[in-house]
């Protein structure tokens, strides 16, 4: 009995400590006139992967949709003729290193021959002459090797960025020439560009805030919108239109190209505003609860920043509870 007339008293204490429910009216005032229009996820760059030797394609690691970072290798691309040419600059080489030994060999008998006084010293000059022209000879080849040897290592096509690959033009095999594109890349950061009708161009300026629909250009029930900021406006109008640019979060696993539903603000206009958490919905029907515990059915419109908007089966004044 005790411990019974304990739990009733902490009842009691938890019941008579709770508030009561909130109260809210539902309100007229000015809100964002949002319309809706469609915008295209495109990359804030296209980087370009370009061999930077002529040859023939002998490796491809990547094809469309891979994601690459920066750096990493694409494609190996091969010139049968480097080659060739560093197998004949070694050869080149060893003979000259003959020349140049025995050109040593000719001063060293020159400096014996002329501290007997056998030669003169324009004969020693001149022997060290053909030595230092040796010598140089030599370093020229070396030197013309590490070019060619250094164009066999930049047929490594590599990725400029981090991104996406869009398009793979060439396939193993392929002949390429220097500078042709051998991959085309997304670079990771998306933007979403919209296109407005010229009519409203004059409500659009940068910072304003966009709201994105679920991906698809069908409107869903009770979808959850997410914000942007349009950061830039592009000066021209283009066939009755104007282009602006929107960041977004969460936009890289969108297809580049994709088309969604944004809503963006074309003037002020007056609205019905209830809290969002004051509608609730149940079997896909939204309601609201008025102050003497009656249930409405409402239709809602856009969020706010007060809250949402209703359209119909409320009207201006009523007393709403939370449910």
């Amino acid at each position: 009995m005790i411990r019974n007339a304990a739990f009733v008293a902490v009842a009691l204490v938890v019941t008579i400590g709770q508030p009561a429910s909130a109260q809210h009216a539902v309100v007229r005032q000015q809100v964002d006139d949002r319309k809706a229009v469609i915008a295209t996820v495109e990359p804030v760059r296209e980087l370009k992967a370009r061999a930077r030797l002529g040859g023939t394609i002998t490796s491809l690691t990547v094809r469309e949709g891979d994601r690459v970072a920066a750096g990493d290798q694409l494609a190996l691309v091969v010139d049968p003729k480097l080659a060739l040419q560093i197998q004949a600059l070694e050869s080149r080489m060893e003979a000259q290193k003959a020349n140049r030994e025995q050109a040593q060999i000719d001063f060293n008998r020159m400096q014996q021959l002329r501290g007997s006084g056998t030669i003169s010293q324009a004969q020693l000059d001149q022997a060290r002459t053909r030595l230092d022209m040796a010598e140089r000879t030599l370093q020229a080849l070396r030197s013309d090797r590490e070019v060619v040897e250094q164009q066999s290592t930049e047929g490594a096509v590599l990725a400029p960025g981090a991104g996406r690959v869009l398009a793979v033009p060439v396939a193993v095999g392929s002949v390429v020439l220097p500078g042709e594109t051998i991959a085309t890349l997304a670079a990771d950061n998306y933007i979403l560009r919209l296109q407005l009708p010229e009519r409203h161009a004059r409500f659009l300026k940068p910072g304003d805030t966009i709201l994105v629909g679920a991906r698809g250009l069908q409107q869903q029930e009770q979808e959850v919108l997410r914000r942007g900021r349009v950061t830039l406006v592009y000066p021209q109008i283009d066939q009755g239109r104007v282009m602006a640019d929107a960041v977004v979060e969460g936009l890289g696993d969108y297809f580049v190209g994709e088309r969604t539903r944004v809503y963006v603000a074309t003037g002020r206009r007056d609205a019905l505003v209830v809290p969002a958490e004051y509608v609730y919905r149940r079997f896909g029907v939204s309601y609201l609860k008025l102050k003497d515990g009656t249930e409405v059915v409402v239709q809602v419109g856009m969020p706010t920043d007060s809250g949402v908007e209703i359209l119909a089966g409320a009207k201006e004044g009523d007393a709403v509870v939370r449910p």
